[in-house]
């Protein structure tokens, strides 16, 4: 085996121990709601399209917090990769500010946005427990950007195990917690979707407590006590932080932001097309999160890279993450064009959403390479400290190209709900090209620069 053979098997096997975890974690992350959803089911499909349309109103705001903190992934894996990890640790206290300044406007937009369900046009039979579910959601938002903060900090220290261990109990959490709210077992009254929104607030309050003990005992390892050298603020950390930060809040808002409209565009049409959307897009959600979780592995071991002065191996660790993201979502499509009435008759078997459900279920296999592209080559790119030109390309190809076609094939052409889902396939084509050409550029010019 060649030198250059041998340099590729051991960065690919780095990787996957890097990116294994990270996608358990991902994956742990989407769980939170497809166990809500699941939980809810029997209360039937108003009760599924009301926690659908509160965990859509609450995803973009909550993500725009989580997304401030991705400058982390840079800045945390270069002074890692540099050796210096007092810089990571200041790096992470600097973090838990940012996500104390970001909790209370999101709290409040939140709060204002749960008495909008009625005046966009959402059925009474939805908007109701829609609201209360995100009235009590929104008090779960401060665990979870103090979770987003420590765990962007253990990732880029090579920490990422304990992560998948947190979604674990959480997820025992979320579900022992439905279970015993929604339905009033255990002495507890039957709080029905307010349950389940009560539930989760639960399992964020002990992720964001779980990281920071996690966080805690590493410092504590390495002979540096967390707490008795916590990093005072620092404006000049802090405007980093942020500007690096804010154009991959802005991405994620604007990505979510798009298959959440169509969430509500649904939610135009009727409580079945809703529970319908709602069930197709926690598929694509959870295969999602697999790009997603090696995205993060790809931000992390190209930072280190670049910490280190080794820009070949940058460039190397880029690559393998887009060909291991691609790989998966190309087995996903084919599973989804395969089994795809099977794979909604484990939510429901009602009739109408077991056709609906089935063809849109193959326009998500359409779109799943290119998903796999864009969302690896955003964390590549931020890895290099490049986070503007994502978020560029998901304003055009989602709101300038993607979601104006679907509303147009949707209610103008009346499609109906595939109008949409077209629309947004279209924007994904154009995404993942832009950013796979951009990574080529970027990286190849590190090499140059080396």
């Amino acid at each position: 085996m060649s030198q250059t053979q041998a340099k590729w098997k051991t960065e690919l096997s780095a990787m996957i121990a890097l990116a294994v975890p990270v996608v358990l974690s991902e994956l742990g992350w989407v769980t939170l709601g497809i166990v809500d959803t699941l939980m809810v089911g029997s209360l039937g499909p108003a009760a599924i399209g009301s926690v659908a349309l509160g965990n859509a109103v609450s995803y973009p705001p909550s993500l725009f917090g989580i997304g401030l903190l991705l400058g982390l992934d840079t800045l945390v894996a270069q002074a890692y990769g540099r050796e210096d990890h007092e810089d990571c640790h200041r790096w992470m206290a600097q973090g838990v500010y940012l996500a104390i300044v970001a909790t209370l406007p999101i709290m409040l937009l939140l709060g204002l946005a749960s008495f909008g369900f009625v005046r966009f046009g959402i059925t009474p039979e939805v908007a109701a427990p829609a609201a209360g579910y995100l009235r009590i959601l929104l008090w779960g938002t401060l665990p979870l950007l103090i979770y987003g903060g420590t765990r962007r900090y253990l990732q880029g220290v090579g920490q990422a195990r304990v992560i998948t261990v947190t979604y674990v109990l959480a997820n025992l959490i979320n579900w022992f917690g439905n279970w015993v709210l929604i339905y009033g077992k255990l002495g507890f009254p039957a709080l029905g979707v307010n349950g389940s929104a009560i539930a989760t607030v639960l399992s964020r309050i002990f992720m964001g407590a779980a990281m920071l003990g996690f966080a805690w005992r590493y410092e504590r390892q390495r002979g540096h006590p967390l707490f008795r050298h916590w990093a005072g603020p620092s404006v000049v950390r802090l405007r980093e932080l942020v500007r690096l930060g804010l154009p991959a809040a802005g991405q994620i808002v604007l990505e979510v932001g798009a298959w959440n409209l169509v969430t509500l565009a649904a939610g135009w049409l009727t409580p079945v097309v809703l529970a319908t959307q709602q069930i197709v897009l926690n598929y694509a959600s959870m295969t999602y999160m697999v790009p997603l979780g090696v995205s993060a592995a790809a931000a992390v071991s190209v930072g280190h890279a670049v910490g280190a002065g080794d820009a070949d191996r940058a460039r190397r660790a880029g690559w393998l993450a887009l060909a291991l993201g691609t790989g998966f979502m190309l087995l996903a499509a084919v599973a989804f064009l395969v089994v795809p009435a099977p794979l909604i008759e484990i939510y429901t078997r009602n009739p109408q959403v077991l056709t609906v459900g089935t063809s849109l279920l193959g326009l998500v296999a359409a779109f799943q390479i290119f998903d796999g592209i864009q969302t690896v080559s955003t964390g590549a790119l931020r890895g290099l400290g490049e986070t503007r030109i994502p978020m560029l390309a998901n304003l055009f190809g989602y709101w300038v190209l993607g979601l104006p076609l679907g509303f147009i094939l949707c209610f103008g052409l009346h499609w109906g709900i595939y109008g949409m889902w077209i629309g947004l396939t279209l924007a994904l084509i154009v995404i993942a090209t832009t950013l796979l050409m951009r990574w080529r550029r970027d990286s190849a010019r590190l090499s140059l620069a080396d």
